[in-house]
């Protein structure tokens, strides 16, 4: 370390990662709770112990589960590492998405950062995609019933959805084929990928100067060594602690060797697509898997390209008002999903009364206005009584579709048992 050749290479790569100097408001802990970071080190981590996995796991039918077992039983530490690579992968769903939703609720969507917004849109469904490849990866009953739900749900697309199912699968049904190509997608592809989109999201971030701070006339600048330095390795090490510890005590799940013959009674798709399988069980399938989702992503495309807003860039939830109306999206959407869950179950009730209504009507367009309707009312509330900007409507609007779909998330996870049907 006395090289002052070493040192100099060292000086740089850092450099690319960090200036020199920052803000001292930007490296305070709450203002990005180092979602960011604890991303980056979870992707090195799965990273890690995804190569070590390589050298024992076999990527075929006969092979895959006994090549798992082999794994916990016979390898030294080997339990532990699949624990480490599963929870680490489960985490940096959950970490992704608080990532998301810290930059939009602290207006760093918008100017010069609105294409990296777009860079972490696509980053998200690159770590979903990720984690549903290597879903299937272990071919025991939950992997295999969990994806196959996943594929099915694939062919509700119209015009297209069968086709993109079989190509998905390799087949009718999910196979050798499937394992294979999630194999190479989990493995190769989607890492490829990942580094390529995370080199321009880094990059773009420092494009932009930085985190965004609250009040941009406090220009005190710090040196990063060893104001960030120690915050970013203080967080390294705790995350790395409480990875270890979770992954001595837990162990990733595995249950009986796949057979396509005896489903389990549910079957659930994996946690994070959860909220589409609940949404299922209230809307056609159409809207519920194509229709919804495309408004949605069109939607968080859109926000940062909307002209005419009062944007507070840095400031968490724009104002205290924007606060304000947050918490009560919040609440008015933790009431309403909860009270709709059940209420649905009225309209496919109807179905049976009215036998001849088109299944459009009764599963698709009632449901919907079921949810639309009083939301576009609570909605108007919040402009009219507490006089909301248009900021403010879109936050409150994010807000009530996020939180509905926390709720059929926990929902469908928790109180869903045989036939799907909610705990008593």
């Amino acid at each position: 370390m006395n090289n002052p050749a070493t040192q100099k290479a060292i000086t740089k790569f850092l450099l690319h990662l960090h200036p020199p100097r920052v803000n001292k408001q930007a490296i305070k802990y709450t203002r990005t709770f180092g979602l960011g970071g604890i991303a980056a080190l979870l992707f090195i981590l799965l990273f890690i112990s995804g190569m070590l996995l390589r050298f024992v796991y076999v990527p075929s039918v006969k092979g895959a589960y006994d090549s798992i077992q082999y794994l916990q039983q016979e390898v030294f530490f080997g339990q532990l590492l699949r624990n480490m690579h599963y929870w680490c992968g489960m985490l940096l769903v959950i970490v992704s998405f608080l990532h998301l939703i810290r930059v939009f609720y602290s207006n760093s969507i918008y100017h010069e950062r609105r294409k990296n917004w777009l860079y972490g849109l696509l980053l998200m469904f690159l770590v979903i995609m990720s984690n549903f490849t290597g879903y299937l990866l272990p071919w025991d009953q939950l992997a295999y019933w969990a994806v196959t739900i996943m594929t099915n749900m694939l062919s509700y697309i119209p015009l297209i959805g069968d086709a993109l199912a079989s190509l998905v699968r390799g087949g009718s049904e999910v196979n050798e084929g499937t394992l294979l190509r999630f194999y190479h997608f989990h493995t190769g592809l989607l890492p490829l990928l990942m580094v390529f989109v995370m080199s321009i999201h880094f990059w773009l971030v420092r494009k932009a100067k930085g985190v965004t701070v609250a009040d941009s006339t406090k220009t005190e600048m710090v040196k990063t060594h060893p104001e960030l330095l120690y915050k970013e390795i203080v967080v390294a090490l705790g995350l790395l602690l409480a990875i270890l510890l979770s992954s001595m005590l837990v162990n990733a799940p595995l249950l009986d060797k796949a057979n396509p013959l005896e489903s389990p009674n549910p079957s659930k798709a994996p946690w994070y697509f959860m909220g589409f399988q609940e949404l299922l069980l209230h809307l056609h399938p159409g809207i519920g898997i194509f229709i919804v989702p495309l408004l949605v992503i069109a939607l968080f495309v859109y926000i940062p390209y909307i002209k005419g807003l009062e944007v507070n860039v840095g400031v968490w939830f724009n104002s205290p008002k924007g606060k304000a109306i947050t918490v009560y999206s919040i609440i008015y959407a933790l009431f309403i999903t909860l009270l709709i869950i059940p209420g649905t179950e009225y309209f496919l009730k109807f179905q049976a009364w009215w036998p001849e209504a088109p299944i459009l009507l009764t599963t698709g367009l009632l449901p919907l206005l079921l949810y639309m309707v009083p939301g576009a009312a609570f909605i108007a509330i919040v402009k009219i009584k507490l006089k909301a900007n248009a900021l403010e409507l879109i936050m409150s609007v994010v807000s009530i579709l996020l939180t509905s779909y926390l709720v059929m998330t926990l929902v469908g996870s928790l109180l869903r048992g045989e036939g799907m049907h909610l705990f008593a």
